[in-house]
């Protein structure tokens, strides 16, 4: 049992700053993670821990832990009236220490609520947050942090990772944030990803919701360790030359009794009817946008992981629900804007201002949307109109390519256009290419179960589908399990099949995946101008017949040539078109003996011919391999 504090009874009200207090009302504190919460300071030449919570409507705000035997008469709370904000400073009172809030609701009705604001929380099925001292850790990693950014032409290739089955001890039992600092970063370092993408860490209470049901919007997951332990965690990353990235959930919430569902007995950071204040698809809350102390809440939450923690970027989830009223709603299930429209204005507004203030205030973070429809300019700079995301997930281009290669080669003359539609839309955002956790989970089949054929065909359709990602313009992320060529859907509750590393054929996939990461790292026509035209030409587009597709990438003096055949025939002879005379060496063939391939290809170099095809004045006369794809280089640009 925790030893009590020794502390006095008499305790007192705070003095929380006015102008924070107003800005917070306003919506514009974007740091009110230092205003709310509990924080062990001194107070009048006092040692203690001041709390503060934001409850307008209640009658009466307590606090009670292990420290008082959890009776909440000993610690009343006293009321700001202008604010809302309930506060008290409870003299010796130590880090450590658990607590929540009662409160006396406005119908009369005691609720025993979490911290909204609380940095660390006891792990399930507990519930109480944690009085957390400030942070201890040393960073090391202000040489990354000077260096980061650049994005628009650099490489950028993301590792998603789920960390409660990335590994798991025999016993099932999770790993902590330093032992998956020991596996995780020197497996994606191996692979050769620039950065690591988590789900969710936020604190939530149910595992199988991977974190996308957050209750903790301050806090990393104590099912891991600590927070100076994820700080760690992230330090370690940033000396490997590895980013890390979060998902963030703004959009919705779950109505766990303990959390934030009717704080004070009334909708307070959610909206009040069903029509806007709950969520019919995922059964959770929706925030209220248009409320200033929520905007202040929900910025100051991704400002806290990008400054407290160090990460180097957001994905924010499910930002297609927060853009339309009647998202996954029928006719009479939602409400109209002011104008009558679908759009929610106030969502548009708090997006704009998020990212407004996480690129102004953490330089060299990004944010990338997860957004599916054909929202207009989501990662266009918000002066000229756009959302203002750094990037954003290009679920069409996921959908087409994973529906083609999911198809029997012999039907895939009948769909090219799904290889050759993308090219209409690419330019019109920043797109990230995802193969995600969504992928590989609900009978979709994992990305190697989703592949046609035999076991080989399986193997080689999986070498392309990943050697077509990094080929195709746009920034690249990869679920965890795609280089085991994991057989099996993912299952959250297990730790990844690791065993299958030992297999040869896997072996093959991974090493693939590790020289498309270095080559893509390397070669600048692949990265340079992704997110412009100019750093793509179409050769051929137009033989369905065959299943193949040629293009050019370039970069500002140099361009690589890219020949993908989408079927098991081997094509001899094939003529391309090219614009320069000369070697062209092989850099990458998929089908690659060392890849687990049949070694068709053009003995690593092949001499263009002095015969005009397709509108240039120079043609390769190549042997492609089936089911595979062809890197070609100008010997000259070596």
């Amino acid at each position: 049992m925790r030893e009590q504090p020794a502390m006095s009874i008499h305790h007192g009200t705070t003095h929380l700053d006015a102008t924070a207090l107003t800005a917070f009302g306003a919506g514009q504190h974007v740091r009110a993670w230092q205003l709310l919460g509990a924080h062990v300071c001194e107070q009048d030449g006092v040692r203690g821990t001041r709390f503060a919570t934001w409850a307008p409507n209640a009658r009466a705000v307590r606090v009670l832990g292990d420290f008082n035997h959890w009776q909440g008469g000993l610690h009343a709370m006293q009321p700001d009236p202008d604010s809302g904000v309930w506060q008290l400073f409870v003299p010796d009172l130590r880090a450590g220490h658990l607590y929540k809030f009662e409160i006396t609701d406005v119908h009369g009705q005691l609720k025993l609520k979490t911290d909204p604001y609380g940095r660390q929380f006891e792990c399930r099925p507990g519930t109480a947050a944690i009085v957390t001292a400030a942070s201890q850790h040393v960073w090391t990693d202000a040489d990354w942090l000077e260096r980061r950014g650049g994005w628009q032409s650099t490489a950028l290739s993301i590792y998603e990772v789920h960390l409660g089955s990335w590994q798991r001890h025999e016993d099932g039992g999770f790993y902590s944030y330093a032992e998956l600092a020991d596996s995780l970063i020197p497996h994606v370092q191996a692979l050769g990803f620039t950065h690591i993408e988590l789900l969710p860490v936020t604190e939530h209470p149910l595992d199988q919701s991977w974190g996308y049901q957050t209750t903790g919007y301050f806090a990393p997951t104590s099912r891991h360790g600590t927070p100076d332990e994820f700080r760690s965690f992230i330090n370690r990353a940033h000396e490997a030359g590895i980013g890390v990235l979060l998902d963030w959930v703004p959009g919705h919430f779950p109505r766990d009794e303990h959390a934030l569902a009717r704080f004070d007995g009334t909708a307070l950071y959610e909206h009040e009817g069903i029509e806007r204040g709950e969520h019919p698809e995922w059964g959770t809350l929706v925030f209220n946008f248009g409320r200033n102390e929520v905007r202040s809440f929900l910025i100051s939450s991704a400002l806290y992981w990008l400054e407290e923690f160090h990460l180097d970027g957001l994905r924010v989830d499910a930002v297609a629900s927060m853009l339309y009223l009647d998202y996954a709603r029928k006719p009479g299930q939602w409400l109209p804007n002011r104008h009558g429209g679908r759009e929610n204005l106030e969502a548009i507004d708090f997006l704009r201002e998020l990212n407004t203030v996480t690129h102004r205030e953490c330089t060299g973070s990004i944010t990338i949307a997860e957004e599916s429809t054909a929202w207009p300019q989501v990662s266009r700079p918000v002066y000229l109109g756009g959302l203002g995301f750094t990037m954003k997930w290009n679920m069409g281009w996921m959908h087409d390519t994973l529906d083609y290669l999911g198809a029997e080669p012999i039907y895939r003359q009948f769909n090219h256009q799904a290889l050759t539609f993308g090219m209409m839309y690419a330019y019109t955002e920043n797109f990230v290419l995802p193969f995600s956790h969504d992928e590989v989970v609900h009978g979709k089949r994992s990305l190697l179960g989703r592949m046609p054929g035999d076991e080989w065909q399986q193997f080689a359709n999986l070498r392309l589908l990943l050697t077509y990602q990094f080929s195709y313009p746009g920034k690249k992320l990869l679920f965890m399990g795609a280089e085991l060529a994991n057989p099996w859907e993912w299952n959250d509750a297990v730790a990844m099949p690791h065993f299958l590393a030992q297999d040869r054929s896997r072996q093959g996939i991974a090493a693939l995946l590790a020289d498309l990461n270095h080559l893509y790292r390397k070669e600048p026509a692949l990265f340079a101008r992704e997110f412009e035209t100019e750093g793509f030409a179409w050769i051929d587009c137009h033989d369905a017949s065959q299943s193949v597709i040629s293009f050019e990438r370039k970069g500002a003096d140099q361009n690589l040539i890219v020949v993908l055949n989408f079927t098991p025939v081997v094509r001899e002879n094939y003529r391309i078109g090219v614009h320069h005379p000369g070697s062209y060496r092989e850099i990458l063939n998929s089908d690659a003996a060392g890849y687990g391939g049949s070694n068709v290809g053009n003995l690593g170099q092949i001499e263009s011919e002095p015969t005009p095809w397709m509108g240039r004045d120079h043609s390769l006369c190549l042997r492609l391999p089936p089911l595979a794809a062809l890197w070609l280089k100008p010997l000259h640009q070596d």
